[in-house]
């Protein structure tokens, strides 16, 4: 065979592969077996092997995953990827359609589709051809995903037209996949997985797109973010003609007029979701027109057009036979009601948590009692009541120890707090879950030194806080159980890489009682490095606006002890960074930014977006990711579009007529001109 025959092959197999495996996946009606279907993949292979040159990345043989990936780079969504707001009442959903009639004046129809429990993603096509999938994120930036994406059957690599456009869908995990996944995690003696979205969530962040393969995920598109030509007028027209692109649409959507039928439809899926192959948790409500769509806009967090129905959570009994006592990582003491197993939406239950001393004293939960159980969001199972009449005499009061159950230290409850805690800091559970919170993904970030190695290296003497951890040697790693080579280096790679983190990822890592994510970030770019934060008074503190007396307080208090003291010059001993790497914020700037709302869209050529909205900010301005009455300045770069087209409308409309437009030129002027080094 030619080299012209043979890429005339390839493309034909790849276009018969393809519509079979649309015909299977997606449509779930194969049309030839198995063994044929093996047979012309062998095919390709063998093809692409000897003619590696028409060997492309939209071809099914690349569906199997390749080579690990050292990590996933950021991704900016241009058109920020919002949440919904929700509803729990046929009432609420009334209010819903009330307001919408309100502000669009006219008759609407709803398209009614279920809400898948997954993982929000993007997916990008150029020319047709698939070219980045990525995570939802914060809904501004997300994650490259698509050495992950592309494993997944149900996505196309390439569509039926040759078309670019971006949609938004939701990745999931079949609950048959769940199931056979959870059985073997199971013979391998490892934690199993809570839901089907959690682990969705996790085969989707695997760095190893094998992984990702092999848990046979799939995705349901929901909306159409952007497309470069004409699209249908309705929501509803546009996911069938997204359906004949050859993308997956759930098949579950109906529009309706009038809202009492709407609720009607909600109603009428209650229980018989659980039916479906996969899970929900609800059913999203959109107007379908895309014009009364952008009439109503969106607020600050979520579009005025759509809202998110939550069904209510499945309640069952069962008899509670004990109550377990954790240690977290500050100490506090929670009490874990376990119970018989139930089912609750499609999982069985066997635990969950009792919150605190007064939650038990308030609920009246006694051991050997029949409760009441649900899981919250069809997720976090929790107790909701104690049957009382079913109380024979025999139950048990719980009594809080006044012990520690981990070193046996008398507990301590402070006054205005529901939790006991244990203050003893050489507490071996305190130390494990610090050390697990301190390598978090939120925190300093250090891939694959979960809680099984944790508690395998405090177990084999390696480490006893968390500045021994740079102390690891690949030699000490390699001696651990299941630890290999190349697994030992990525992981000593990942401590070293760490140490390069910025400030308020260490603030956050150091488990600072009351000091979450968003607060460590705001003292850290406040301050701008660790020696003024140890050194600052609680009015310091206070004079941040963001920071109340109490978390001024436990920083305060944190920073003045003497084991803070010995942990921090250890960190610092090993070389970690303790300054701000982002931008700070110039309080007295006099800058065109200062005091002003400026939103950044478009492609910048010479800075990215992250790195852009850091200068605004060291400037004095606040960035935000949606036009809107209250923005001052929009910097717009190449292929700027809704954002540029809306508050141009402003400023004609008169609405907001000083909104100042300026391009990336006069953008990187003034950044000049303030006395930045932009790079």
């Amino acid at each position: 065979m030619d080299k012209s025959a043979a890429k005339e092959r390839i493309d034909q197999l790849k276009s018969e592969i393809e519509r079979h495996n649309y015909q299977y996946y997606v449509l779930d009606n194969p049309t030839i077996s198995d063994f044929e279907w093996d047979a012309l993949m062998r095919e390709l292979n063998q093809l692409e092997q000897e003619y590696p040159e028409f060997a492309t990345p939209d071809s099914p043989t690349q569906r199997v995953g390749g080579a690990p990936v050292d990590g996933f780079t950021k991704v900016v969504h241009d058109i920020p990827m919002l949440s919904l707001g929700n509803a729990y009442s046929p009432d609420e959903m009334r209010e819903f359609d009330r307001r919408v009639r309100e502000l669009t004046g006219g008759p609407v129809r709803y398209a009614c589709e279920l809400k898948i429990d997954g993982l929000a993603v993007s997916l990008r096509y150029e020319d047709g051809v698939l070219m980045q999938g990525a995570t939802r994120g914060d809904g501004d930036i997300g994650e490259d995903i698509t050495t992950n994406i592309r494993t997944i059957q149900t996505v196309p690599l390439r569509l039926k037209k040759p078309i670019s456009l971006e949609v938004r869908g939701e990745a999931y995990m079949p609950k048959r996949a769940f199931e056979r996944l959870n059985q073997a995690r199971e013979a391998r003696g490892e934690a199993l997985f809570a839901n089907p979205r959690n682990a969705a969530a996790g085969s989707l962040r695997q760095l190893d797109p094998k992984i990702a393969a092999d848990r046979r995920l799939s995705v349901f598109v929901y909306t159409l973010a952007r497309a470069d030509m004409d699209t249908p007028p309705a929501h509803s027209e546009s996911l069938k003609w997204l359906e004949d692109l050859g993308l997956p649409v759930n098949p579950e959507l109906v529009v309706l007029e009038d809202i009492e039928d709407v609720i009607e439809f909600i109603m009428s899926w209650q229980t018989k979701r659980h039916e479906l192959p996969y899970a929900t948790d609800g059913m999203v409500i959109k107007v379908d027109s895309l014009e009364q769509q952008q009439r109503l806009g969106f607020t600050a967090k979520s579009p005025r057009w759509a809202i998110a129905y939550k069904y209510a959570a499945e309640q069952a009994e069962t008899r509670l036979h004990s109550i377990l006592l954790t240690v977290g990582r500050t100490g506090a003491v929670t009490p874990t009601a376990v119970f018989d197993p139930v089912q609750l939406a499609g999982t069985t239950v066997t635990r969950a948590s009792l919150h605190n001393e007064d939650y038990i004293r308030e609920k009246d939960v006694r051991i050997g009692d029949t409760i009441v159980v649900q899981k919250a969001g069809d997720i976090i199972p929790e107790v909701v009541r104690v049957v009382l009449e079913s109380r024979n005499g025999d139950e048990e009061p719980f009594q809080m120890p006044m012990h520690c159950p981990q070193c046996h230290e008398p507990l301590q409850r402070l006054p205005g707090e529901a939790a006991w805690r244990c203050v003893n800091p050489s507490c071996p559970a305190q130390i494990r879950e610090r050390i697990i919170h301190f390598a978090s993904r939120d925190a300093m970030n250090i891939d694959g030194l979960g809680e099984q190695w944790v508690a395998q290296l405090l177990q084999e003497g390696l480490i006893a806080d968390v500045a021994d951890l740079y102390g690891l040697t690949k030699e000490q790693l390699q001696g651990l159980e299941r630890m290999g080579e190349r697994s030992a280096q990525n992981l000593i790679d990942a401590i070293l890489a760490s140490k390069q983190n910025s400030l308020e990822r260490l603030l956050f890592g150091l488990g600072i009682r009351l000091v979450g994510e968003k607060a460590a970030k705001t003292v850290a770019r406040h301050f701008g490095n660790l020696t003024a934060i140890e050194h600052a008074s609680v009015e310091d503190l206070m004079a941040i606006p963001e920071i109340g007396p109490k978390m001024a307080e436990s920083i305060v208090e944190f920073f003045a002890s003497d084991a803070a003291e010995e942990l921090l010059n250890r960190l610092v001993g090993y070389g970690l960074n303790t300054e701000y790497l982002g931008a700070r914020v110039e309080t007295n700037s006099t800058s065109p930014f200062a005091g002003k709302t400026v939103v950044l869209t478009g492609t910048l050529a010479t800075l990215d977006r992250k790195r852009a909205g850091e200068y605004v900010e060291r400037l004095g301005g606040t960035v935000t990711g949606s036009v809107s009455a209250r923005t001052d300045v929009l910097v717009a770069g190449e292929k700027a579009g809704s954002k540029l087209a809306k508050a141009e409308q402003l400023i004609a409309s008169g609405q907001k007529p000083e909104l100042q437009i300026m391009d990336e030129a006069r953008f990187l002027e003034i950044l000049r001109q303030e006395g930045l080094e932009v790079e």
